[in-house]
């Protein structure tokens, strides 16, 4: 089984083929009216960290918001991945931020984001946002987590997004929550055990019913342990190998390989330090894999599964540098 990244500039050229076949189909056809002919616009987000990123499978796309930006901006842009990325013009939306948790609600099938930072030192926030595929709604359930920057999955055998821990400006946090997309509630659970607080990667994973996370900071000390969320408690697993210690990095499930996969991070908690490994869990350990092309060390990106390509895609994130702009997909070589 041999796996390659794919750059943006590739599908840059895919789509040019797209656009000329087209193109010779309406040429031919010749029976379309002028007024049913639209220029779609299409280009890049602007390099950024710390985005929020889901792919909506009401829409079949990728939607990304947000993000802190080389100068240390807050954005509050909105865009859509569909084979490449278009800009949205939502009539309403959440205000700029970076951190903030996003999934895609299969129950009520829509993005639910929560909470974010915004500004230097940071001002934490504990608001409530879904996306249709149209525009942004602002939720106002009677509780909600507390103000923070966090990471969320949803659990199709709960039909509730959990929500685990995250940051605010005291720290890690410890917490576990899920929200009701259809009655449009959060509900703090109370497990018999959880992990430490942190801010750290999660995902679903399909093949075995259950949550996973990984790793994480509290802001000072870095972990690189492995629990699963069952929908009632979260339990320790103790693979026999393991990605090392690091936050920052992301995971999502590719259901064509029936794995949870992991990429990158910040390794030991030091910014300097990213890498660009890759890595699968089965359910019971972690193995390394290593692809043909390897897009550079970073931390703090996007990443999730693209069921319409078929594609784990990947956005942005930090760098030894400054914030990135780059896109890739992994796929399975043909």
């Amino acid at each position: 089984m041999k796996w390659l990244f794919f750059p943006f500039k590739t599908i840059i050229r895919v789509l040019g083929a797209v656009l000329l076949l087209v193109s010779a189909v309406v040429m031919h056809v010749g029976t379309l009216k002028a007024q049913t002919v639209n220029w779609i616009p299409i280009g890049s987000p602007a390099a950024r960290a710390s985005t929020s990123m889901a792919y909506d499978g009401a829409t079949y796309s990728t939607v990304l918001f947000g993000g802190d930006s080389n100068s240390h901006e807050n954005l509050g842009d909105t865009w859509i991945w569909r084979a490449g990325w278009f800009p949205a013009s939502p009539t309403t939306s959440p205000s700029a931020r970076d951190g903030a948790g996003m999934a895609y609600d299969g129950a009520a099938r829509n993005i639910v984001l929560f909470g974010g930072v915004y500004g230097t030192p940071g001002t934490y926030l504990n608001d409530t946002w879904t996306w249709d595929g149209i525009n942004w709604t602002q939720q106002f359930p009677p509780v909600s987590p507390s103000a923070r920057a966090s990471n969320m999955a949803y659990d199709p055998a709960t039909n509730t997004v959990v929500l685990f821990g995250g940051s605010n400006s005291a720290g890690g946090l410890g917490d576990t929550w899920t929200w009701d997309g259809v009655a449009k509630t959060w509900t703090q659970q109370n497990p018999s055990t959880s992990p430490s607080a942190r801010q750290s990667a999660l995902a679903y994973d399909a093949a075995t019913k259950t949550m996973v996370l990984f790793g994480g900071s509290n802001g000072n000390a870095v972990y690189g342990d492995t629990w699963t969320w069952n929908g009632t408690t979260w339990a320790q697993r103790f693979p026999t190998s393991a990605p090392s210690p690091r936050s920052g990095s992301a995971m999502t499930y590719d259901p064509d390989l029936g794995l949870i996969v992991l990429f990158g991070g910040a390794v030991g908690g030091n910014w300097q330090n990213s890498t660009n490994d890759t890595w699968v869990w089965n359910g019971i350990t972690w193995n390394q894999i290593y692809p043909a092309a390897v897009p550079p060390n970073r931390y703090a990106f996007g990443m999730d599964y693209d069921s319409t390509n078929k594609a784990i895609l990947m956005f942005g994130g930090y760098s030894t540098g400054p914030a990135r702009g780059d896109t890739w997909l992994l796929t399975l070589a043909p």
